[in-house]
């Protein structure tokens, strides 16, 4: 087996050399696999490094924005106007009632004005009858 060879291209080839050079070729190619593996998974980490970084910022954007707004007191906040509306709707229901009454008066009071002023006419008419009574011709 030793002196089997391999001839191409010109070049003898021993399977002695063959042997030997395999394992090397193999590892060769092996490790530029890995290599070139490890190189794109530096760029993925590096890309969602920066992708992290990005998210970061506008996490302390939200943030800066929740402290800004005082988030945190929402809920007292609501609690006040919820009970604030409550109060309100509270006073709207009495003024409609109050206008419900003001509307029944003003139909009641409509034309009271003219009543009263002929019935002033009518008693100062009697005033002036009993004034002339009183003093004939």
């Amino acid at each position: 087996m030793d002196d089997t060879e391999l001839k191409v291209g010109g070049y003898t080839f021993r399977f002695v050399h063959l042997a030997f050079a395999l394992p090397v070729f193999s590892g060769i190619a092996g490790g530029a696999y890995w290599g070139y593996d490890v190189l794109n998974r530096f760029m993925d980490v590096e890309a969602g490094v920066e992708e992290v970084l990005g998210a970061t910022a506008r996490i302390q954007a939200l943030e800066q924005t929740i402290g800004d707004n005082d988030v945190a007191n929402l809920s007292a906040q609501l609690s006040a106007i919820s009970t604030n509306m409550a109060t309100i709707l509270d006073q709207q229901k009495t003024l409609l009632d109050l206008r419900s009454k003001v509307e029944r008066a003003e139909l009641l009071t409509n034309g009271i004005d003219e009543k009263l002023r002929r019935i002033q006419d009518d008693v100062d008419s009697v005033w002036d009858a009993i004034d002339a009574l009183e003093k004939p011709l």
